[in-house]
C-alpha cells in the first residue's frame, strides 16, 4: 500500500517589499512521503519569492517531469519553472528550452558542495540560482504546524517568518542570475 501526502494548510500575510508585492496567499501544500519537513518549506520560501498570480505548486516529487512550482499562460505555455534542491544540470537543460524563465532554490547541507561542481555547466544556462543556508531552513522548519498562520516579509533578499512557535530569518543568496 502506498504512503499518501502529508497535508499541510497555510495562510501566509506575504509583504515583499523587494517586489512591492503585497498579499495573503492560502496555501494547501502536499508533503511527499519522502520529503522533508525542510525541504517542503524551501518550496513554500520559493514560492513567496516568487508570488503571483497563476503561480502553483505541481505534483513535484511524484511527477520527475514537472518542476515544484510553474506558471503556465492562458494558453498553456509554460512561463515560470521553479525547482528546489540540486536538480541534475540534463533536467535544468531542458526547463531552459520549455520555460520563459527557470529558478533554482538550493537549500540543503551538500549545497554548497552541489555548486562548486556544477556551477560551470549552469553557468551556460539563462537561469537564477539562489541558496537558502541550511541552518536557516532547518529553524524554520522547527516552526511548521499542519495548519499554519504566519507573516513573511521579505527585503532584500531575505525573508523574515512570524509564526505561532516563533521566528525564523532566511536569507536568500544569488548564485546565479
Amino acid at each position: 500500500m502506498a504512503l499518501k501526502p502529508t497535508i499541510f494548510k497555510f495562510i501566509i500575510s506575504l509583504s515583499d517589499l523587494d517586489r512591492d508585492y503585497y498579499d495573503t496567499l492560502h496555501l494547501t501544500v502536499a508533503q511527499h512521503p519522502s520529503e522533508s519537513t525542510e525541504r517542503m518549506m524551501a518550496r513554500v520560501m520559493a514560492y513567496c519569492l516568487n508570488a503571483r498570480e497563476g503561480l502553483i505548486f505541481t505534483t513535484g516529487l511524484s511527477t520527475p517531469n514537472e518542476p515544484d512550482i510553474w506558471q503556465r499562460s492562458l494558453d498553456d505555455q509554460l512561463l515560470t519553472w521553479i525547482d528546489v534542491g540540486e536538480p541534475a544540470f540534463e533536467r535544468i537543460k531542458k526547463a531552459s528550452r520549455q520555460a520563459s524563465e527557470v529558478k533554482l532554490y538550493s537549500f540543503n547541507q551538500k549545497s554548497e558542495v552541489w555548486w562548486q561542481q556544477e556551477q560551470a555547466q549552469f553557468r551556460r544556462l539563462p537561469i537564477s540560482v539562489m541558496r537558502f543556508p541550511w541552518p536557516a531552513i532547518q529553524s524554520l522548519a522547527a516552526l511548521v504546524e499542519r495548519s499554519m498562520v504566519c507573516s513573511v516579509s521579505i527585503s532584500e533578499g531575505t525573508l523574515y517568518v512570524a509564526a505561532k512557535l516563533g521566528e525564523a530569518e532566511i536569507p536568500c543568496s544569488l548564485l546565479q542570475g
